[in-house]
């Protein structure tokens, strides 16, 4: 009996044994499965995976995407560079054209107009057709047109953008717009600002597409705010970075300041302008910069993305009325990161002289970063006095 119960407790110790070598090497495979399991989550070189995160509220500083669904940056993208300008008008007939042919109208800027995308409101039409909208004898009318050739003077510049949604674009009817479209695109210079369409360029690895508005038919619409946030929708759905150029606010030496609520002048509405880019950043736009009350406004930082309210009258030849405020410009310079983020920019100022031809100097800076400070408190971007722009941290 006694060799019995030795026996029978050698095989208990034998199969006890197997179980505790079962198991161990259960546990093995699970964790050989653990660690198989985050090697390929985080695609085999050890770097963790981006995380989701929860979609933040509008206007709480952070930047809502949920809704726009942009397309992600590719992968090789690299920060873009875009300059931007405001109302240009090289000359009108009948009021007058600057000497050469406006060869060198720009020639003392043009070292300024360099970037992966360089954009300009154009504030009137190239053509020597059509009907002008001021009737004979009309009073505080302006109709502006400049011979088609001279859309060779914006390319020579640097410009490969200009921005058509404006109160001037439509100056000659249908036909001058046309016209305008037609002597753009032979020289290889896209628009934008049509209603329903947008120019795209390749920059920086990645699409980069830009749409204009303002508040008339001939353009894309800045009174109608979920529309614009749709345009904006569908071009982040195809482009990873969006660029927004509107004309709107009120015009006069005294419009320096961004109001709240909408705008009017002349019994036009002009926008919120606040409103406005606010919506068009929450719907997927990267940079708005704009143009139209004839002076410089200050600038803001919502979301992470820069706007620039308006950065006055960069060239007008015998168009314009001038003096002060009026003849203050600048040129901004921005750097964006590959998730259209703003990274850095530079203002770098400009005035109009003699008859309205562009040229560096005058008080840009101060006065940008004085109504920066005032309007948008901090929300205001800094501003260097050499005219460097950083987001606040």
């Amino acid at each position: 009996m006694t060799g019995d119960r030795q026996t029978r407790r050698a095989a208990q110790r034998r199969r006890t044994r197997r179980q505790r070598q079962a198991f161990f090497a259960l546990i093995g495979v699970m964790l050989l499965a653990v660690a198989l399991a985050v090697v390929f989550r985080d695609g085999g070189d050890g770097s963790r995976p981006a995380t989701a995160q929860t979609p933040a509220v509008p206007g709480d500083g952070q930047r809502a995407d949920a809704a726009a669904t942009p397309a992600p940056p590719a992968r090789s993208a690299q920060p873009i560079d875009v300059t931007y300008v405001g109302d240009t008008v090289m000359g009108s007939l009948p009021y007058g054209l600057p000497a050469d042919r406006g060869a060198s109208f720009f020639s003392q800027v043009d070292d300024l107009l360099v970037g992966d995308v360089v954009l300009g409101n154009l504030e009137g039409t190239l053509t020597t057709r059509g009907s002008s909208k001021c009737g004979a004898g009309s009073s505080n009318c302006f109709a502006f047109r400049t011979p088609p050739s001279y859309a060779k003077r914006l390319k020579d510049a640097g410009f490969t953008v200009m921005n058509l949604a404006n109160n001037h674009a439509n100056d000659f009817g249908p036909v001058g717009l046309s016209d305008t479209v037609a002597a753009l695109r032979r020289v290889g210079i896209r628009n934008t600002g049509r209603p329903g369409t947008q120019a795209t360029v390749r920059a920086g690895g990645q699409k980069v597409a830009i749409l204009g508005f303002a508040s008339y038919t001939w353009s894309d619409s800045l009174t109608d705010i979920a529309r614009a946030q749709r345009r904006v929708r569908q071009a982040a759905r195809t482009a990873p970075i969006v660029i927004v150029t509107f004309h709107g606010g009120a015009e006069g030496r005294e419009r320096t300041r961004v109001p709240r609520g909408t705008e009017t002048f002349l019994g036009e509405n002009r926008g919120d302008l606040r409103r406005f880019t606010h919506a068009v950043i929450d719907a997927g736009a990267d940079l708005v910069v704009g143009s139209g009350p004839h002076v410089m406004r200050g600038m803001e930082v919502y979301k992470q993305r820069l706007i620039a309210y308006s950065m006055g009258n960069f060239a007008g030849y015998a168009v314009f009325s001038l003096g002060g405020v009026l003849s203050t410009s600048g040129v901004l310079q921005v750097t964006l990161n590959p998730d259209g983020s703003f990274k850095r920019g530079r203002l770098r100022p400009t005035l109009l002289v003699g008859e309205g031809t562009p040229a560096p100097g005058g008080n840009g800076i101060t006065q940008v970063r004085s109504l920066s400070r005032q309007d948008f408190g901090a929300r205001a971007p800094r501003i260097d006095a050499n005219g460097t722009i950083r987001p606040r941290r």
